[in-house]
């Protein structure tokens, strides 16, 4: 199968790589990624102590937040977020058709 590919401005071919995941455990909630992305595609949310997300943020439960692919049809494959992450958590993959 082919895969999606594009041209930058000086004609070379390139691959845009969409983010697929963030590892939740090496994610220390900088918030440099999502200060980068300008689609709406991450997120912060909760977790517990246990690793589990937490849905209400007012919640005493909160040990500490980390970011998510909230919108991942927003991407565009310009892995920003991935160079910009100090710690290596995400997860990129190009789109094959």
């Amino acid at each position: 199968m082919a895969a999606l590919t594009g041209l930058t401005f000086g004609g070379k071919t390139w691959t845009p790589k969409f983010a697929q995941e963030i590892d939740k455990d090496k994610c220390i909630g900088c918030g440099r990624c999502i200060k980068v992305c300008g689609y709406s595609v991450l997120d912060l949310k909760a977790l517990n102590e246990e690793g589990e997300f937490v849905e209400d943020e007012e919640d005493d439960e909160i040990e500490r937040k980390v970011m998510v692919v909230a919108n991942p049809d927003n991407c565009i494959g310009c892995e920003a977020c991935a160079r910009i992450c100090p710690k290596n958590c995400y997860t990129h993959a190009a789109l094959n058709n």
